[in-house]
């Protein structure tokens, strides 16, 4: 689930706030040191609220998926969709120490442009400086892990080989054609 994490880091967090549910989408990376998970939003998001109040939240965070049609499989079968996610829930924890906070950026810009380092953030980026009174760090204590990996696991050895490279193929062509298409 970790690998998911690292691999996928934009999540999908979702929080409630007065019975209401607010989705925010944002880049959150795993903390192995403090096996928590940390990230930043805009002060001005609605959802900050829930973070500031070290209230529950989840995140989502969606690896690759496709369908998966019967024709690959060596053995009849029926259609289906082959998926990785990974649920996380834990208690916000708001990161308030300007410093702490641009930390916990430069770390991300780190984790993010690894393994070739293009770009370096400094702690005394001007730049940072003025942004870091825009946003709101924040920390995940996480309580419960869940991993949701549909890739075919019940079929013969041979359809489970079929399916992963059919769902390897699928994403890089559709992001191919998706982005012909919006582009």
């Amino acid at each position: 689930m970790i690998t998911v994490i690292k691999k996928y880091p934009l999540a999908t967090l979702i929080s409630v706030i007065d019975g209401k549910p607010l989705i925010s989408h944002l880049p959150v990376i795993y903390n192995e040191i403090t096996g928590k998970l940390v990230g930043h939003i805009d002060k001005n998001n609605p959802q900050v609220k829930s973070l500031k109040e070290n209230k529950e939240v989840s995140l989502i965070f969606k690896g690759p998926d496709t369908y998966i049609s019967p024709s690959i499989y060596t053995t009849e079968q029926l259609p289906t969709w082959n998926y990785i996610i990974v649920h996380i829930t834990g208690k916000a924890i708001a990161i308030t120490q300007a410093e702490k906070a641009k930390q916990a950026l430069v770390d991300m810009c780190s984790f993010l442009e690894a393994p070739d380092y293009n770009y370096n953030l400094e702690m005394d980026n001007p730049k940072m400086e003025r942004a870091i009174n825009y946003i709101h760090a924040f920390e995940i204590e996480i309580s419960n892990w869940e991993g949701k990996f549909k890739l075919s696991q019940d079929k013969c050895e041979e359809d489970q080989k079929n399916a992963k490279l059919h769902l390897i193929k699928e994403n890089q062509n559709n992001i191919e054609d998706f982005l012909d298409e919006v582009y």
